[in-house]
């Protein structure tokens, strides 16, 4: 029998069927609202030393790096490629755009590392374990602000980056740029932001992004156009969506947003067929790593980025004007070039989550 879900102080009972659900999918809460959960290649580096493309394209160390969110319930898009529980999916009625109550961040940043290393302290006892990069990850070196819902949404989102710096850790920021005024205004920015696209305009943001607040798509475009004031390294994630933008005309409209961006990274990756999106999407929407390179190919003779890097395994190329990549820590030193550790199609990533 399941252990009764036992809610924070000052959450509606409302939310109780979010919690369980989540819990139940290995999510762990840190106070209200916010969320960790182990990456796969936590798992991969401890066990297998194996290591996440961010490590191989910006230094992270896969097994000292914490997947998190401080918005585990709020989003303003119901995109059709999402594989997150949505409180739709479980019968709530849902028309909450701002978070009702928001934990301090210092609370957030000392229990998502508590959670954390909870959740590795695990592997002490695991058969195949590397002793020496367990004993690492139990002080991690970097935050993936991401995992799910909308980061922009909680309202101490640069304090929170302020925090996690303090703590000596770096941040990668995922968000889908609908909150300019959030971006524009924050007290300290991550240590390198990702804007995520799949649509190129207006007409296919609205099909496939499925904007809940008005705007949705203008807003983006204010995001794209502040993306140069940034001293920080800007990423456009491309998820590449077989049957919708992996035509000539996705590939003109991608290249217009990297013109008014001016990216330092562009990210061309798989969708992947799992989570609730199977329920909105086909098998057949996911591409193989041959056609996300042949994609990445042809935006690069568009756009002139030339092409840097790629993971087979996770189905992802990067391109970048930059000859050698900004580090973030001591992951990969072979950087760019190293070659990937297993054959074509071997251990696949086929979890979102470790895609940011």
């Amino acid at each position: 029998m399941a252990k009764a879900v036992t809610l924070p102080q000052g959450v509606p009972e409302k939310y109780r069927i979010l919690y369980e659900r989540l819990i139940k999918q290995k999510y762990h809460f840190v106070g209200r609202h916010s969320v960790v959960k182990k990456c796969y290649w936590n798992h991969a580096a401890l066990t297998q030393n194996r290591f996440c493309y961010k490590c191989k394209f910006y230094g992270i160390e896969s097994h000292r790096c914490i997947q998190m969110s401080p918005t585990a319930f709020w989003c303003w898009n119901a995109c059709l490629h999402c594989w997150r529980l949505r409180p739709t999916d479980v019968g709530i009625e849902w028309d909450e755009t701002k978070m009702p109550f928001a934990d301090e961040p210092e609370i957030i940043v000392d229990g998502m590392i508590r959670e954390y290393r909870r959740i590795i302290s695990g592997y002490k006892g695991h058969p195949r374990v590397n002793r020496k990069l367990l004993e690492e990850a139990m002080e991690p070196k970097h935050v993936a602000i991401s995992l799910t819902g909308e980061p922009t949404l909680y309202p101490y989102l640069g304090e929170l980056i302020e925090e996690i710096h303090r703590r000596g850790m770096t941040t990668f920021l995922v968000t889908r740029g609908v909150r300019p005024d959030v971006l524009g205004s924050l007290s300290e920015e991550p240590s390198q932001l990702y804007i995520s696209l799949e649509a190129w305009d207006k007409k296919s943001y609205n099909y496939f992004n499925r904007p809940l607040v008005p705007r949705a798509w203008e807003l983006t475009l204010e995001t794209i156009e502040m993306l140069p004031s940034f001293s920080s390294p800007t990423v456009y994630r491309i998820t590449l969506v077989k049957g919708f933008n992996d035509n000539e005309e996705a590939l003109k409209g991608f290249a217009k947003l990297i013109k008014i961006g001016e990216p330092t990274y562009i990210e061309v990756k798989a969708y992947m067929y799992v989570g609730a999106s199977r329920e909105r999407l086909s098998r057949e929407n996911m591409p193989s790593h041959e056609e996300v390179k042949e994609f990445a190919r042809k935006l690069s003779e568009i756009t002139g980025y030339p092409v840097r890097s790629e993971s087979r395994p996770s189905r992802i190329v990067l391109l970048s004007h930059l000859e050698k990549p900004i580090r973030h820590g001591k992951g990969c030193p072979q950087g760019w070039k190293a070659p990937d550790e297993k054959a074509p199609g071997e251990y696949e990533d086929k979890n979102p989550e470790t895609s940011l």
